[in-house]
């Protein structure tokens, strides 16, 4: 069938396919983040906001292209999560722009709206970046204008050829992707939605929302599923490095043998992976086509045991401090912390509204705004202490209406406590603001976590299970044992101006071994003021910071 022309219905059956696809995709898109510690949430985050722009119209029964693309769009603003879904929800407010006052568009005035979704994307970054999900949906965009076809079909073949084409171009554009034989994650997550809407078209698919459990109720969901319910039980993942061109190959050759399966080539290397009851054979197969790396295989089922165990160990994302609603207050603070000692922190500063979140589960514009709302203040600062979170906070403070809300861009938890301990509720906003960015520009922040795979970075070498010691956004050290790494980024951080020096340790480290490296920093650094608690974060055995 040929579509010269696609109404609200198509669309819809259109962006629900994408998003269905999405969401079956997600942890592989997760998998190509190129920093390798627990916490890549790409997938994660695209997906989110994609179901709750889909959410939105689901209930929708309308022919008209932009009433479907509108409320789309809307659904998207609200629930963009990441700054990979706030970029997502511009791409798809653009494209509802371009449709604007149409029921039905013909291929031209879609190409055109795909155009205006890329606008809007590189718009809504202050410094664009080649060979990220801008390149691909720019990529997209030109294919659409560029096309002869007639067919909004085959106008949609021309852009997922066209964007792949672009997406196996990346590591070139990014050293760290190239290093990591890596395409870019946001674009790949693009692309899977892309070629969804193509396969709606191609396949006349009607299209329903898959049965969908937000991460909040990630825990609670896995009470409910039998390790019976899990058909294959192995999810194995690795990196074949021979010729790209036999992927599809190779991919219907070990179809038959498991699930949930993604194998994408791009220059001299095949990205697998798949859930199977027999890996060996997987891997047997793929040893034909070249050297196999970065293997990976996981027993779903004892995950799935683990993760009932850990059921009681998490409560809800979001928690609120107490608020006397009845006298509105100047000055009120939203905070996003990861762990409960950490927030316990942040209240105890006079945080109002706590979010309790962070690399592995960030907030979505929604989110904050309600957070926001909750508040009577005449002021509201956001301090989203991750730089993943900032994007969707602006967005929640530009639709702030009865009050005035003031993003301070804090990156990480020490820059944010260090912010609220400089506010002085007898300034004005204005110099608020300029004294509490100043202060936590001066906040020298570290992390220690671990690899979550082998990979070079920074010029080294690191194995899955290394310790990690990370000075803002960059691996400085790499060792085996966490108290010494640890001691070793401290040494990196500390200068002659320096003069106090903060740790938080977190769940997996007890008292008595975060006692242990307070003392032994008082002893090395006897001319600074060493601070230790109690900060409970998941996933990073310490947070430091220098001042």
């Amino acid at each position: 069938m040929k579509y010269s022309k696609i109404n609200g219905e198509h669309f819809y059956n259109m962006v629900i396919h994408a998003s269905n696809k999405l969401e079956e995709q997600k942890e592989f898109v997760n998998s190509l983040n190129v920093f390798p510690v627990p916490d890549g949430d790409t997938g994660t985050n695209m997906s989110m906001t994609f179901k709750a722009a889909v959410k939105e119209i689901e209930s929708m029964n309308s022919s008209s292209i932009e009433e479907v693309s509108k409320k789309l769009a809307k659904g998207a603003l609200m629930g963009a999560r990441g700054n990979s879904g706030v970029i997502l929800s511009q791409i798809l407010r653009g494209i509802s722009k371009g449709l604007e006052g149409k029921t039905e568009v013909n291929s031209k005035e879609f190409s055109q709206a795909m155009q205006e979704g890329a606008k809007a994307a590189y718009k809504a970054v202050m410094r664009p970046i080649e060979g990220t999900i801008l390149t691909i949906i720019r990529a997209a965009g030109e294919a659409a204008i560029d096309s002869k076809s007639l067919d909004i079909k085959d106008l949609m073949k021309e852009i997922c050829e066209k964007s792949q084409d672009m997406l196996n171009k990346t590591p070139e554009m990014l050293p760290v992707l190239k290093s990591a034989k890596v395409v870019d994650s946001g674009g790949m997550g693009l692309l899977i939605i892309l070629k969804g809407m193509s396969e709606a078209l191609e396949n006349e698919i009607e299209a329903t929302i898959q049965e969908f459990k937000p991460a909040e109720e990630k825990v609670s969901a896995a009470n409910n599923l039998n390790i019976e319910d899990i058909k294959f039980g192995y999810c194995t993942e690795f990196i074949i490095l021979g010729n790209a061109e036999n992927a599809n190959k190779f991919k219907n050759e070990i179809e038959a043998l498991g699930d949930s399966m993604i194998v994408v080539g791009y220059e001299d290397v095949i990205k697998v992976h798949i859930h199977t009851n027999d890996p060996g054979r997987v891997l047997s197969k793929a040893v034909m086509l070249g050297e196999l790396s970065k293997i990976k295989i996981d027993n779903m089922r004892e995950e799935h045991r683990s993760l009932l165990v850990e059921n009681e160990k998490y409560g809800n994302i979001e928690t609120a401090a107490e608020n006397d609603t009845n006298e509105k207050k100047k000055y009120a603070f939203v905070s996003v912390a990861m762990g409960s000692g950490i927030s316990n922190i942040f209240k105890d500063l006079g945080v109002d509204y706590v979010i309790e979140g962070g690399q592995t589960m960030n907030p979505s514009t929604e989110d904050i705004m309600k957070a926001v709302d909750s508040i009577n203040a005449e002021n509201v600062f956001i301090l989203p202490n991750n730089k993943n979170i900032i994007m969707a906070a602006n967005q929640a403070a530009d639709l702030a209406e009865d009050k005035k809300v003031v993003v301070i861009p804090t990156k990480t938890i020490p820059q944010g406590i260090t912010a609220i301990t400089m506010f002085n509720p007898e300034s004005e906003v204005e110099e608020n603001i300029e004294s509490m960015k100043e202060s936590m520009e001066a906040v020298k922040t570290g992390s220690i976590t671990f690899a979550v795979r082998d990979t070079e970075m920074d010029g080294k070498t690191i194995k899955e299970g290394n310790i990690l010691g990370i000075v803002e956004s960059k691996i400085e050290e790499v060792g085996e044992e966490v108290l010494e790494t640890t001691k070793k980024v401290i040494e990196r951080m500390v200068d002659e101006d320096s003069s106090l020096i903060t740790i938080f340790y977190g769940e997996d480290i007890d008292e008595d071994k975060a006692n242990e490296l307070s003392n032994q920093l008082e002893e090395l650094y006897e001319d600074l003021d060493v601070q230790c608690y109690k900060g409970e974060q998941p996933l990073y055995y310490f947070l430091v910071s220098v001042e």
